[in-house]
């Protein structure tokens, strides 16, 4: 039997689902219309809206197209618009179980429908950063010989995932995490619609909000705690999901969580962080958590406190929670919590430093105020041709060939010679900084 076929793939690209389907599955958009959120990758003109439009004989040759992006913001579901829109024939693997076989399977049944019917096809790889370094060649010739039209999805970076050859032979296109408007038109949508509760139930305000909040930016996970809340109100008798059923489907007690309480919540934690208040900072990780705050929000703002309070007094600490923000990303909660903590624990307990944040924004402001002449002669970039009759590069002092690997010249343009910018404590390891830079501005002439 043709592989196509025992996939249970409908002719037009969209799996046909049953009523007892998940919510979440029912509601994937079958339209363009539908889709929220990536207007950016489906503007028109856009790589992604060609493969969108009905194949001919005469039509160029389609690049295939790597999907990279969080969970839940519609891979899978773009994917099927794809093969339905286009009108080609759509086969899918999932990286998870797929082997080499398998992908030589499919493709010999892709050349073979091309050569008898001038059908094109297209194939979905779901997580194909799972793949192997061998099942991902066991690609290329597919997608070189456009014997197939590639449409693969991952979550991680395929700069590190995906094999330099396929990765250059496919388009990029960065799905955005989905703002609030963007689930609650989901949500919204999903309370009416004949696919999804039809009306039979209302959504109050607050959970709608509880909802938004603790799906984050993932459409999927929205759609799948608004159908157990549902459940639950069915349940109790109610025709109208409030916060109780949602905290009954999340299975956790729902912090009050308007918009003030985020902003004072996230103001205290990074002022705790700032000041150096541990047991604080961990409190209102805490109650973010609690509330169901996007854990990627809450890592943001650990990486901005490490960049700007800890600065260059404690270096590795940015290193620290930027490895937590991508670890976060990769495993979601309630494990990603150690991982905040962690990160909230290094950046409070650390020294502290404003001077890197001082510096740039001091030097940004010289800039908005006129102030930076140009660039000095024996700076200038002397290696096109012609470069050195102008005088560019001429006197320049290589710092490798003057004392201490430090050559004395002026750097700075005329009107800013003198002019500091960093200014280094006595904390951590700007005690150090501020030694080496006093010797340093010494040998420059700087004193």
């Amino acid at each position: 039997m043709d592989l196509f076929e025992t996939q249970g793939i409908a002719d037009t690209g969209i799996p046909a689902y049953s009523p007892d389907a998940p919510l979440a599955v029912r509601m994937r958009p079958t339209s363009l219309d539908e889709v929220v959120g990536q207007g950016h990758i489906l503007a028109d003109g856009a790589p992604l809206r060609r493969l969108l439009e009905p194949s001919s004989n005469g039509s160029p040759g389609l690049s295939s197209v790597i999907l990279w992006g969080p969970p839940g913001t519609g891979k899978t579901t773009l994917a099927y618009l794809v093969a339905r829109a286009s009108q080609r024939r759509f086969a899918e693997i999932s990286a998870v179980s797929a082997g080499v076989k398998d992908i030589r399977e499919v493709v010999a049944s892709a050349k073979r429908r091309t050569a008898a019917t001038g059908e094109d096809t297209i194939l979905f790889v779901d997580e194909v950063h799972r793949f192997s370094k061998s099942q991902q060649d066991a690609l290329l010739p597919a997608v070189e010989n456009r014997w197939v039209t590639l449409v693969a999805a991952t979550t991680e970076n395929p700069s590190f995932s995906v094999i330099s050859p396929l990765l250059s032979r496919s388009l990029l296109q960065v799905l955005r995490p989905l703002d609030e408007d963007a689930i609650r038109a989901l949500l919204d949508r999903a309370v009416v619609d004949p696919r999804g509760l039809d009306g039979d139930y209302g959504l109050a305000d607050d959970a709608r909000d509880a909802l938004v909040r603790l799906a984050g930016s993932d459409a999927r996970k929205s759609l799948t705690l608004l159908e157990a809340a549902a459940g639950a109100a069915a349940q109790a008798g109610d025709a109208l999901i409030g916060v109780d059923h949602v905290e009954t489907a999340a299975n956790q007690a729902l912090v009050r969580w308007d918009q003030d309480q985020h902003y004072d919540v996230a103001s205290a934690f990074i002022k705790s962080m700032r000041g150096s208040d541990v047991d604080a900072a961990l409190h209102y990780l805490a109650r973010m958590i609690e509330a169901g705050e996007d854990p990627r929000f809450i890592a943001r703002r650990v990486m901005i406190s490490a960049a700007e309070d800890v600065g260059m007094a404690a270096p590795e600490v940015l290193a620290t929670t930027v490895a937590a923000a991508q670890g976060v990303a990769m495993i979601g909660m309630p494990e990603a919590r150690i991982l905040l903590a962690e990160a909230v624990v290094a950046v409070a307990t650390a020294p502290k430093s404003n001077a890197v944040y001082l510096g740039v924004d001091a030097a940004l402001s010289d800039l908005r105020a006129g102030k930076g002449g140009p660039v000095p002669m024996h700076l200038r970039d002397a290696h096109y041709s012609g470069a050195k009759d102008l005088g560019h590069g001429a006197d320049y002092i290589y710092a490798h060939d003057a004392p201490h690997h430090v050559a004395a010249q002026q750097y700075l343009p005329d009107d800013l010679v003198g002019t500091r910018y960093y200014e280094p404590t006595s904390n951590g390891n700007e005690a150090m900084l501020t030694k080496r830079l006093a010797a340093l501005r010494d040998l420059l002439g700087m004193r």
